[in-house]
């Protein structure tokens, strides 16, 4: 099982985290060392059927922040702007705003 933080663009968002099985966690972040992922680019590689499946199963296992022990990848929603930062989806290698 992977940990999956996700922060969306509300103002009320709480940074949720979700573990999901290691297959999910490789088709959610799909290349080589890759940990952060946007929402909106799911679509393009993931069949619709498939992705609604395996978000079912991400929001139905939420993880208490307490209880977590590490956070393997983020999924950004809304926050398309936050693409410039993250160009090869890696959040060891993000550049400096």
């Amino acid at each position: 099982m992977k940990n999956i933080q996700v922060i969306d663009d509300a103002s009320n968002c709480t940074y949720s985290v979700f573990a999901v099985a290691d297959a999910d966690f490789a088709l959610l972040f799909p290349g080589q060392g890759q940990d952060v992922e946007f929402a909106e680019d799911l679509p393009m590689r993931i069949d619709a059927a498939l992705l609604d499946a395996l978000a079912a199963r991400m929001w139905s296992a939420p993880v208490d922040k307490k209880c977590v022990h590490g956070i393997h990848g983020t999924l950004f929603y809304g926050m398309a702007f936050k693409r410039a930062f993250y160009p090869t989806k890696r959040e060891a290698e993000m550049l400096p705003g």
